[in-house]
């Protein structure tokens, strides 16, 4: 499962809010984006900080110079997370390292142009960076490029930092970043440029927690079927056998062999059935159970019904 982070970009302070309250409920990180973080100021982190306690708050400061001095005043004004441009000098990216340590948060490091990905990443990792960020810029994707291939290189290198990607992530892409690896997942445009932010985010989010709510429900729709069909059929076994003349004798073992064997298939079909659906959604667990039960349930009550009917007519 990935964390899914919203990218803030708008200048506009209260259209900033507006938005961030639509899709707190529906993300886990709220990222305050460099532009926005600029021209707005760390009262916009103060404000977003007191509405929305249970999102992490990442601030894309892409320091440059003097780490220290420039990151720890947003992590003393809540932030969580902080930026640092892998091109700055090594020391700057310690300073900010080291803040984040100091209060107990994380320092992000972020590869944009970065000429050696591989050399730089192996090198932030022994400082302790927290999380790797595989950025493709705006202006990088006007161009065609994509965050793949160097988000492919970057979990390659399995330094146990997390890693961040960013770059026109949207919905159809969400699965494809996530298995090849990435911890946390960027999405900016494809939810602040949607009709619906809110319904976007949460999709997005689903999609990268790896839930897949509508093919576990859909999976559901043939399991009453499934037990309709085994009582179809244990109700043909009683009534052929029960409704026989009284002068004919019973046989209640085949008939009680008969009933386990239809029992035993019609059981074996929905536990295919079950299993199917499970393996689509562990959120699908508990219905799988409850699905279950009642089947097991039907066919033992059925069975008793059986037994004791061929009882009476021995």
């Amino acid at each position: 499962m990935a964390q899914t982070q919203m990218a803030l970009d708008s200048l506009d302070f209260d259209g900033t809010v507006a938005l961030a309250t639509k899709v707190a409920p529906h993300v886990d990180i709220l990222e305050i984006g460099t532009p926005c973080i600029k021209h707005n100021g760390i009262k916009l982190l103060e404000v977003l900080r007191a509405k929305f306690p249970n999102n992490k708050i990442l601030v894309d400061l892409k320091t440059m110079d003097a780490g220290f001095y420039e990151a720890e005043p947003f992590f003393k004004a809540g932030a969580d997370i902080v930026t640092v441009l892998g091109t700055a000098d090594i020391g700057t990216i310690k300073g900010v390292i080291d803040v984040a340590n100091k209060y107990g948060k994380q320092a992000q490091v972020d590869l944009i142009n970065v000429a050696d990905k591989k050399a730089r990443t192996l090198e932030v990792a022994k400082l302790g960076a927290h999380i790797i960020g595989v950025h493709t810029g705006l202006d990088q994707q006007a161009a065609g490029q994509t965050p793949f291939g160097d988000l492919a290189l970057v979990t390659g290198l399995k330094t146990g930092a997390k890693v961040s990607v960013a770059g026109g992530i949207k919905a159809a892409t969400v699965r494809q970043v996530v298995d090849a690896g990435a911890d946390i997942v960027v999405a900016g445009a494809a939810i602040y440029g949607a009709a619906d932010p809110a319904a976007s985010a949460k999709e997005i989010t689903g999609l990268a927690h790896g839930n897949n709510a509508g093919a576990a429900a859909g999976g559901f729709n043939f399991l009453p079927w499934v037990i309709a069909i085994a009582a179809a059929i244990l109700a043909f076994f009683l009534y052929n056998n029960l409704n026989k003349p009284a002068d004919t004798a019973v046989d209640g073992a085949a008939v009680e062999q008969q009933v386990e064997g239809a029992v035993d298939a019609t059981t074996e079909a929905a536990g295919a059935a079950v299993e199917a659906t499970a393996e689509a959604t562990t959120e699908a667990a508990a219905a799988v159970e409850a699905a279950g039960t009642a089947v097991e349930a039907k066919t033992d009550g059925l069975v008793g019904a059986a037994k004791e009917a061929t009882g009476q007519a021995e």
